[in-house]
């Protein structure tokens, strides 16, 4: 049996916009139907922390870190297809 993956993300979104407004809930669907009890969320507001964002060199929101498991990735966007971002998050094939 193979063990459970765990994937921590995070997405950084600048308040209630609505591309980050979009970003999370696209991001929590993704999830809840994909990675059911397999994920960890966290949520970076850049109005709230811009120096958070500048440290971790994300100049554009929302932008989403997968940052395990390996090897780390940056999608920027809205996340509204699905498909691309199974494909960036290396989901692919293995979830499906």
């Amino acid at each position: 049996m193979r063990p459970m993956v765990s994937f921590k993300l995070r997405l950084y979104v600048a308040g209630n916009t609505p591309n980050s407004a979009q970003a999370r809930t696209n991001l929590r669907a993704l999830c809840r139907t994909h990675l059911s009890g397999r994920h960890e969320i966290e949520i970076v507001d850049v109005t709230r922390e811009p120096n958070r964002a500048l440290t971790d060199g994300i100049f554009m929101t929302p932008s989403l870190l997968k940052l395990a498991p390996s090897p780390v990735r940056m999608i920027v966007g809205t996340l509204s297809h699905p498909d691309s971002l199974m494909d960036a998050l290396g989901l692919t094939g293995s979830l499906r």
